[in-house]
């Protein structure tokens, strides 16, 4: 499936729709280029799911927890900084990734030895025209 996130005005609709594709999936792996928009829209979909923290990249804490409207727990990964998979380890990703509870990962490629085969591959690719598509395999 693709989306399109048109501009920063419409990256509440387009993270409407992700969340309608969502189904019982729990871990998704948002790839793309250094300033492609993967920490934007993943603040756009737990933002659009009732988070009331402010939601920012967890670059240095790795992993930050949010809470929807619903209940549900959020797990927000920035795999960035991790170089050795014993320091996910060491910081109980495992627990996380495989709680139930939703977990939006960047950077995955660097954990990809401890993530779940159900993982879904959410592309976010920019456009010459500024846009977003957004393929989630």
């Amino acid at each position: 499936m693709i989306l399109e996130i048109q501009s920063l005005d419409t990256i509440e609709q387009t993270a409407q729709k992700f969340i309608e594709q969502i189904g019982n999936r729990t871990v998704f792996a948002f790839n793309g280029k250094m300033g492609a928009g993967k920490t934007t829209f993943i603040k756009s979909i737990c933002e659009t799911m009732g988070v009331k923290e402010t939601v920012n990249s967890p670059t240095f804490s790795i992993v930050n927890e949010y809470e929807a409207d619903d209940g549900k727990i959020i797990y927000h990964f920035d795999c960035y900084r991790i170089n050795k998979i014993q320091e996910a380890l060491d910081l109980g990703a495992e627990e996380y990734l495989y709680s139930g509870n939703l977990c939006f990962i960047e950077w995955s490629e660097n954990i990809a030895p401890i993530l779940p085969d159900s993982i879904v591959n959410v592309d976010i690719e920019e456009k010459e025209n500024g846009s977003r598509n957004v393929v989630i395999g």
